[in-house]
């Protein structure tokens, strides 16, 4: 193994080398910022059959390869693809056609009009890590163009494999799971995808990761919902396993479906995690968790998974090696 490299994330990992990156299945637009890099291209295939090309509107272009949890690891109004976008110098990334409004390099984060930006600013509670560079990654489900600003600095703030898998999983079963109006969790949201795709579907979605990631998480929630879905998302910091009744009192918070993508990994934190996912499953809840499979503890995980949930296994994309399945609480 190599030496232990400690995360902005708080989650300790291993790294083991690198590995060549994956082609990637049907197509990414990637904006490139100052020296950033594809996160998503590097994080291989997901196919069941059929390619998931309702995700993507552009051609993927490869970059200069990068650290991600799949290599290093032991482990309002919806916005466009905008083409090659610099920094400000906040870090935000600003679209082209608005660096004409901004003087002297001073103005707000990306996309939309001022005014829009000063809406977004207005409703945010948490303030964004300045990581040195971002993406903007575009994506589109439900019908929709998603834009997710990325960065490669932190784990928690990528989209991974299993969060595209589940939310092409939600946009094909969207008569069987009926989100509209329904309370969705998510664990682990990182930059936000599957809540802004669950938020696309009708549900009323809080999604929930470590302090550090919050403040991206909501960006890009706020900047692909509002005014756009009947329920805007909320943003709440979960750290597994801590303080779940005092933050989320059973009394008070009931979820119709916990959701969860590559939560999964080389990481010290696994049965707070299964904790966690216990807690919110209360008589009526369903737990939708997608990851990719790639060490022999995500499966050690799996069994113990199944030791307290009756659990069905959805869909599975073995070229990414990417499973869903379906849990319900046993109470027996």
């Amino acid at each position: 193994m190599g030496a232990t490299d400690t995360m902005d994330t708080g989650w300790t990992v291993d790294p083991v080398g690198s590995v060549a990156p994956a082609s990637t299945v049907g197509s990414v637009s990637t904006m490139d910022t100052v020296g950033s890099v594809d996160p998503v291209g590097i994080m291989g295939t997901v196919d069941s059959g059929q390619q998931l090309t309702s995700w993507c509107c552009g051609k993927a272009e490869e970059k200069e390869q990068a650290p991600a949890m799949d290599v290093c690891l032991s482990s309002v109004q919806q916005p466009g693809c905008l083409g090659q976008e610099p920094s400000s110098a906040a870090g935000w990334v600003v679209p082209k056609e608005e660096e004409g409004l901004q003087k002297d390099g001073v103005g707000g984060p990306p996309g939309g009009s001022n005014r829009i930006e000063s809406t977004l600013h207005s409703l945010q509670k948490f303030v964004p890590t300045d990581y040195a560079s971002y993406t903007q990654e575009c994506y589109r489900f439900a019908g929709k163009k998603i834009v997710i600003q990325e960065s490669i600095e932190s784990y928690g703030a990528v989209v991974w494999p299993g969060a595209m898998a589940l939310c092409q999983y939600l946009e094909e079963h969207t008569d069987e799971l009926n989100f509209q109006d329904a309370k969705i969790l998510e664990i682990g949201a990182g930059p936000g995808l599957v809540s802004i795709a669950a938020s696309i579907l009708g549900a009323q979605v809080t999604a929930t990761d470590l302090p550090d990631v919050l403040g991206n998480l909501e960006y890009n929630l706020l900047k692909n919902t509002l005014k756009c879905t009947a329920h805007l998302p909320e943003v709440k910091e979960l750290v597994w396993g801590e303080d779940l009744e005092q933050n989320f009192p059973k009394s008070a918070f009931y979820y119709d479906y916990v959701l969860a993508s590559d939560v999964v990994y080389h990481h010290y934190f696994l049965d707070k995690l299964l904790a966690t996912m216990v807690y919110f499953s209360q008589p009526g809840t369903v737990l939708l968790w997608a990851n990719k499979f790639r060490f022999s503890t995500d499966y050690e995980f799996l069994d113990k998974f199944k030791q307290v949930f009756d659990t069905t296994l959805l869909a599975e994309y073995p070229e990414s090696s990417v499973k869903l399945y379906k849990g319900i609480l046993k109470w027996d």
